[in-house]
């Protein structure tokens, strides 16, 4: 390997709501980029990240990374951040160097030069409601979510799904401010829908105090929960009195009974020891977003963004989710349904293959 590192943005939550789910993202972040550097590099040079704080406003995180592209000190963008710091990020970085956004997100992402690796409506969040209408009979929902960009638009999917269906019906919608502390009237809201589900739409901390409301209130007896963004450290947070029939959807959690989902939880264990940061779907994300990057740059010979999207044409190959390939500028990936059991995530449905 040469002397010469390549630098890249790893945009990942130190604060806000998300900053729950930090830690994790960091170490497997940084799992993926010990493992490309022991084989070899990123074209040959040591891959390095410059962790970048993506738990703040939007503009102060693309004003941070577009300072870093413009001085030359990175190279490419990656990490776990939400859609509305992608939305700004995007088009700063879009054509100069390439960025690849590791997490589930709300689908529709076409700007040049930026590759995503994670889970889409299509193919996580409606398939669960058909699960779960199927398998439990839970035909009505009140959308609970915060009040931005990957919420809003996930809801309106599934809104117009359920119009096409008649065994899905969102009775009602409660957003609330990015950050909130008192779900207290959204929990009020629910109650008085009568859905039997609640589609939480929430992120990191957010979702933990709306579980605890919700079980306070005693609607965990009544209507199920389902999320798209609930992970390990989330349910951890919750704490096992208030996770009772709670149920998540994502392309890894770290009780995935597959060959590669095991052997990535034991890598991650023997990486970081016993204190490690609790290995969920969301930090898991940040492994598949540095190695998405680092496939798609040695396929294309360098990290000219430009001439990313033939690299990704017919893209595959193994991860801890399995066989993914790209389909475009999407990572697809088999998406899986998980149950919470106490502290734990128990897998009990594959939704998408």
């Amino acid at each position: 390997m040469g002397r010469d590192a390549v630098e890249i943005a790893f945009v990942v939550p130190r604060s806000g709501p998300a900053g729950i789910i930090g830690p994790s993202c960091e170490a497997c972040g940084l799992l993926a980029a010990d493992e490309i550097n022991a084989g070899g590099g990123l074209l040959g040079r040591e891959l390095r990240l410059r962790v970048v704080d993506g738990g703040r406003a939007p503009t102060v995180v693309a004003r941070e990374v577009d300072a870093l592209v413009s001085a030359g000190v990175v190279e490419g963008v990656t990490g776990w951040h939400i859609s509305a710091v992608r939305q700004v990020v995007a088009p700063v970085v879009s054509g100069r160097v390439p960025y690849v956004y590791s997490p589930l997100y709300e689908g529709g992402e076409r700007t040049p030069g930026v590759f995503l690796a994670g889970e889409t409506p299509d193919r996580q969040l409606l398939p669960a409601l058909s699960w779960m209408a199927r398998e439990l009979g839970v035909r009505t929902w009140c959308v609970v979510g915060d009040d931005y960009v990957w919420p809003i638009a996930s809801a309106r999917v599934a809104r117009d799904f359920a119009r096409r269906r008649a065994d899905v019906d969102i009775v009602d919608e409660v957003f609330v401010p990015l950050g909130a502390l008192d779900f207290g009237p959204a929990v009020r809201r629910v109650e008085r829908s009568g859905a039997q589900g609640v589609l939480m739409l929430l992120v990191g901390s957010d979702a933990v105090l709306f579980n605890r409301a919700f079980a306070a209130a005693g609607l965990d007896a009544a209507c199920v929960r389902f999320s798209p963004l609930m992970e390990e450290n989330m349910v951890l947070a919750t704490g096992a009195d208030a996770t009772r029939d709670l149920y998540a959807s994502a392309g890894f959690f770290e009780a995935l009974p597959t060959t590669s989902g095991l052997d990535f939880s034991r890598r991650y264990a023997e990486r970081f020891g016993v204190q490690a940061p609790v290995l969920g779907s969301l930090g898991e994300s940040c492994y598949e977003g540095v190695t998405l990057l680092a496939r798609l740059a040695e396929r294309a010979g360098g990290l000219v963004p430009g001439e990313w999207a033939a690299a990704a044409d017919a893209l595959a190959y193994d991860s801890p989710r399995g066989t993914v390939r790209m389909a475009g500028n999407h990572l697809v990936q088999s998406v899986y349904l998980a149950r919470a059991d106490g502290l734990d995530l128990d897998v009990v449905a594959q939704l998408a293959p």
